[in-house]
């Protein structure tokens, strides 16, 4: 349910997240959560900041413990409307607390300023929330210099979905505002879903500027794709093939909030001034 935010107090049994991007949040502000969905992936896939040790894993969003999460007891459960089938199993437990950043009509970065607010409130964090937030302004800001400094070429952001496909962002989801917001320009003017991406043939890569950096996110699908795109001609014909002008930058979780956002654009920054 939602509603008005409910601070959580010490002594309280916890706060829980279904979703990475929160539980992230909530280390920004300096509060641990209690358990966490699908924590055994939390490595792939968010890579930075590490979860503290302690934390319970209650299983897969698609399979939540329920014996688990019920012994843990927490005062709040922490979801996203794409889990609003669990809000009536989940609500008999604690108090669930819905947060969007990823819909319609909307850019997902000014939306994780928006939630990280909220969620600051609902935890009773939120003058950590607001210095948090003032950090990242800065950290843009200095980002946004470094860019301008470089001169940077127009960046393709992939990952693969297999030696055929790949997922290319831009549009209104987190890697494409984190983009705007350092003044970086997006080589791929194709649409892209609110979550961010659009699924593309590598043929498809043919439309980018002779110009562009190619920057791939990890993890690589599969581990070895771009020795065997080595051997294709369609993809050795591609310009920034061509020019060498591909980078491999570790995981960034793709549907995070703030936090992901600046790892993204850090690493964009760190790639471009080792190219350059």
């Amino acid at each position: 349910m939602t509603g008005a935010p409910a601070i959580v107090h010490a002594g309280d049994g916890g706060v829980v997240s279904l979703d990475y991007g929160l539980a992230s949040t909530m280390l920004a502000l300096g509060s641990v959560p209690r358990a966490i969905a699908s924590l055994r992936n939390w490595q792939e896939w968010v890579v930075e900041p590490a979860m503290p040790k302690g934390v319970v894993d209650i299983g897969t969003t698609s399979e939540i413990n329920l014996e688990v999460l019920t012994s843990l007891r927490p005062s709040l459960i922490l979801s996203t409307p794409f889990l609003a089938a669990l809000d009536e199993k989940l609500s008999r437990i604690a108090s669930v607390e819905t947060f969007t950043v990823y819909a319609e009509n909307g850019d997902a970065l000014d939306r994780s300023y928006a939630e990280t607010l909220r969620l600051g409130a609902v935890i009773g964090r939120r003058q950590e929330a607001s210095a948090f937030l003032s950090r990242a302004d800065a950290t843009f800001s200095q980002q946004r210099e470094r860019v301008k400094s470089l001169s940077a070429p127009p960046v393709a952001v992939i990952n693969f979905i297999d030696q055929r496909h790949a997922r290319i962002y831009g549009g209104p989801g987190l890697y494409g505002g984190a983009m705007r917001r350092i003044g970086l320009e997006n080589a791929w003017k194709g649409e892209a879903s609110y979550w961010g991406f659009q699924t593309v043939g590598l043929e498809q890569l043919a439309e980018l500027s002779e110009e562009a950096h190619l920057v791939v996110v990890s993890p690589l699908l599969p581990p070895d794709v771009l020795t065997r795109l080595s051997e294709s001609p369609l993809w050795t014909s591609l310009p920034f093939v061509r020019r060498q002008r591909i980078s491999v930058v570790p995981g960034v979780l793709m549907f995070g909030m703030v936090q992901e956002a600046l790892r993204f654009s850090t690493l964009m920054v760190d790639v471009l001034e080792t190219a350059a």
